[in-house]
């Protein structure tokens, strides 16, 4: 991903901090409204640095577990590939243009002081469908009509990972999460579990584009409870609602279905 930047929307779905054990992180943190994201994380930053964010994460096949004694777990999200525009040094316009299924996979790694300590442990820790949704307005537009499932295939058997959600459900959607995401982008400083993105986009240069992963939705009862090991396949299907139904879904996670369909953006990634 050169020139790319990536970053990550943090509670953007309700209770999905909650389930994920870390709601507390944010306790301190102001926050006008209630039902908005707690804040802006990087996971990616291009360009030279000591700093362990240059590794690129991301990988549309496969997932590298970390150390076996920690705990790692699929966040399933949608992905934007967004263009960014400067104007003085600050960003002006964020215009995204596809969306895809993504995995911002997560270590519960206790006592991390910031979120992309949890994000980013190499190659191949993070996932992104190589199969790209136009995007033609972000709101009211086609993506509308879109939905998120995910699933953990373990032992030949199809487990339900995360809710089948609407993506107008996220709590910030739309030209509302536009608008957000450029005031975090501009003025988010290090404060608790958040960093500084104006001095990460500096970082990278002032990259023209973001890929930005936009919060992950609640979890089953199953996925709240389990976690990753070697051998599973993860699935994260974003899907035409009014296209695709729920058999044809589990049919793309599982591996059964023609997958090279309209209305699709399957990230299918194999655990090592």
């Amino acid at each position: 991903m050169p020139g790319i930047i990536g970053l990550g929307v943090a509670g953007n779905f309700a209770g999905h901090l909650e389930q994920a054990g870390e709601a507390s992180d944010f306790k301190d943190l102001k926050i006008a409204d209630a039902t908005a994201p707690k804040g802006v994380f990087p996971f990616y930053v291009p360009g030279q640095g000591e700093h362990f964010l240059h590794v690129m994460p991301v990988s549309s096949e496969t997932l590298a577990l970390g150390l076996v004694e920690e705990k790692h777990q699929i966040e399933p999200e949608v992905a934007l590939l967004c263009d960014i525009a400067y104007d003085d040094g600050k960003v002006s316009a964020l215009t995204p243009r596809f969306a895809m299924a993504h995995n911002d996979c997560s270590i519960r790694r206790e006592g991390a002081r910031k979120i992309s300590e949890k994000k980013n442990w190499g190659a191949n820790t993070k996932g992104t469908s190589a199969q790209r949704i136009a995007i033609d307005q972000f709101s009211g537009g086609l993506l509308d009509k879109y939905r998120l499932a995910s699933f953990l295939l373990r032992d030949g058997e199809l487990h339900d990972y995360g809710d089948d959600s609407a993506l107008t459900s996220y709590s910030y959607y739309g030209d509302k999460l536009v608008g957000w995401l450029i005031e975090k982008m501009n003025q988010q400083q290090d404060e608790g579990p958040l960093e500084d993105i104006p001095r990460w986009l500096e970082v990278a240069g002032q990259p023209g584009r973001a890929l930005i992963s936009i919060g992950a939705t609640r979890y089953t009862e199953y996925g709240e409870t389990t976690f990753l090991e070697h051998g599973d396949v993860i699935a994260v299907v974003l899907y035409d609602g009014s296209v695709h139904d729920d058999a044809s879904v589990r049919g793309f996670a599982d591996g059964s279905r023609e997958s090279a369909v309209d209305g699709l953006s399957l990230l299918r990634q194999r655990v090592v």
